[in-house]
C-alpha cells in the first residue's frame, strides 16, 4: 500500500477543511465573510454591517478565537425571524419589544445592550413642511403629513421603520398616498433616494455621518428628541441550538468588554474625525 508523503496529506486535510468552511458560508447567504480560518459562524445585522463596525469587531476577535465570521445583512425584523429559525447564531438589532418577546419565549438569550447611535428627521434645505420649528418626533411627522411633502419609509418591517411606525401612531395617523413612499431598502440606499427625490427621512446617525458628504439637497433638519435615540443589542442562540451557538455567545461577551466597546466607541474617528456610535454606557440612559 502506498503511504501518503505527510506534506500530501497537509494538504488534502486543508483542502477539505477550506471546501467545508466554504459550503458552510455559502449556505448562510453571506453579504461579507470575515477572517478565513476554524469554525464559521453567522451573524445577522444591517446598518453595523453596511457601515463597516461589523468588520472591525469581528477582526479583533476572529484573531483571539481562530474563527471566521459570516454576516448576513439583515435588518432587525429580518434578524430575528433568522434566529427564531435557528438559521443564524447571533443577531445586533434594535427592535427592544421584539427583542424581548424573543427572550421570554426563550428562542434567545444574553440580550445585552451593545451602543447606541440616533435617529436625526432629514429633509429638503427648505424645509417645505416646517419640521425645524417641531417640538417633537411625531409633531415634525404630523407637519409633513399636514403638507402632504414627501416622505420616504423603509417599509421593510426593519428596527427604522417600526420606529418610524410607532412615531405615526403616536401622531395619530396612518400615512397613505402619492406623498408617503415605500422603498423596502435598506437604510443607505433610501437616504440617497430621499436626496434624488428631495424627501423627508429619518436616519440614523451612524449612516448620514458616513453618507452626508455625497449629499447635496437634503440636511439634518430635526433631532434632539429623546425618542429617537436608539439602542442596539445583541442576542444569540441559547446552547447547544446550533452548531456554532458558543462563538456566538463569546462575541456577546466580546461586544460587552472593555476591548469590544472601545471599539464601538471609536468606530469612524480616523475616517470620519467623530465617532459614529456611543458605546453601552452612553446608551444605559436611554435604554428600554
Amino acid at each position: 500500500m502506498k503511504l501518503l508523503h505527510p506534506f500530501n496529506h497537509l494538504l488534502r486535510s486543508l483542502i477539505f477543511l477550506l471546501l467545508i468552511t466554504s459550503l458552510a458560508i455559502a449556505q448562510c447567504n453571506c453579504k461579507a465573510t470575515y477572517g478565513d480560518m476554524g469554525e464559521v459562524f453567522t451573524l445577522a445585522t444591517g446598518s453595523p454591517g453596511e457601515l463597516g463596525l461589523l468588520k472591525e469587531l469581528a477582526t479583533v476577535f476572529n484573531k483571539k478565537h481562530n474563527t471566521t465570521m459570516c454576516w448576513v445583512k439583515a435588518g432587525s425584523g429580518k434578524s430575528l425571524k433568522l434566529l427564531k429559525e435557528k438559521k443564524v447564531d447571533i443577531i445586533m438589532v434594535h427592535a427592544p419589544n421584539t427583542e424581548k418577546k424573543a427572550i421570554k419565549e426563550g428562542w434567545a438569550i444574553k440580550r445585552s445592550l451593545i451602543g447606541s447611535n440616533e435617529f436625526y428627521i432629514v429633509g429638503p434645505k427648505n424645509d417645505p413642511a416646517g419640521i425645524s420649528s417641531a417640538i417633537s418626533a411625531a409633531d415634525a411627522y404630523a407637519k409633513i403629513a399636514s403638507g402632504k411633502a414627501t416622505f420616504l419609509s423603509r417599509g421593510d418591517n426593519s428596527g427604522t421603520n417600526k420606529k418610524e411606525l410607532s412615531i405615526w401612531k403616536t401622531a395619530g395617523i396612518s400615512p397613505s398616498g402619492d406623498w408617503y413612499v415605500i422603498t423596502k431598502d435598506f437604510m443607505m440606499a433610501t437616504l440617497k433616494k430621499a436626496n434624488e427625490v428631495n424627501g423627508y427621512f429619518m436616519t440614523d446617525s451612524s449612516t448620514w455621518v458616513a453618507g452626508k458628504s455625497g449629499l447635496d439637497n437634503i440636511k439634518v433638519l430635526f433631532k434632539g428628541d429623546p425618542y429617537l435615540i436608539n439602542t442596539y443589542h445583541g442576542l444569540c442562540q441559547p446552547e447547544g441550538a446550533t452548531k456554532a451557538q458558543r462563538y456566538a455567545s463569546q462575541f456577546i461577551d466580546f461586544l460587552n468588554s472593555d476591548e469590544g466597546q472601545k471599539v464601538i466607541r471609536d468606530y469612524g474617528k480616523n475616517l470620519y474625525g467623530q465617532g459614529m456610535y456611543n458605546d453601552a454606557q452612553y446608551a444605559k440612559k436611554y435604554d428600554h
